[in-house]
């Protein structure tokens, strides 16, 4: 009775010394790394043979069971050199679609961090209630991600107001009838 107590007590403890042996052999990331795990993100600071532990963007430690670690989908932002960077632009369905995208190609083209291969893609994504909604996917290096990220957007609504291109608002049409 007693062995079946101590087993079912130390029961998560062994889930979890087992589950660090699998990371460690496995490495789906490492010190430093950006990951999401369990559905938290944050900097892997430690990782130890029965828990790791994250740091998140706004400063707070997150410490997981390593058990929960193995057992979900890890995603790691920073395993590679290299990252695609998706933007969402919506423009008026009265500008010009080839003014717009070659506008746009010339900001990437101006912009260093967007490396050349693989080239950057713009395209109509769909055809939005207020907006023709284009996809930007230029690929940088990992490090300039979120900085990249944050600058172009500012520095496509400058291009675009220099360019007239506009950004309509939502907007619905309600008619009434007698």
């Amino acid at each position: 009775m007693y062995i079946f107590v101590i087993g079912f007590a130390l029961g998560d403890t062994l889930s979890n010394i087992a589950a660090g042996f699998m990371v460690a052999i496995t490495q789906p990331f490492k010190v430093g790394d950006y990951v999401t795990v369990n559905g938290e993100s944050g900097s892997v600071q430690s990782v130890g043979i029965s828990v790791t532990e994250r740091d998140t963007v706004d400063n707070k430690r997150v410490i997981i069971p390593n058990k929960s670690v193995w057992g979900s989908d890890i995603i790691n932002y920073t395993r590679h050199g290299t990252r695609r960077v998706d933007i969402e632009v919506g423009v008026s369905y009265d500008d010009d679609l080839d003014h717009v995208i070659e506008t746009t190609r010339e900001l990437l083209a101006s912009e260093e961090r967007v490396l050349s291969d693989p080239a950057p893609q713009v395209a109509v994504s769909s055809l939005g209630d207020s907006a023709v909604v284009l996809v930007v996917r230029p690929w940088v290096n990992t490090a300039d991600y979120w900085d990249f990220f944050f600058d172009f957007q500012k520095a496509v609504k400058q291009t675009f107001d220099k360019a007239e291109i506009s950004f309509p608002y939502p907007q619905m049409d309600v008619h009434l009838d007698k």
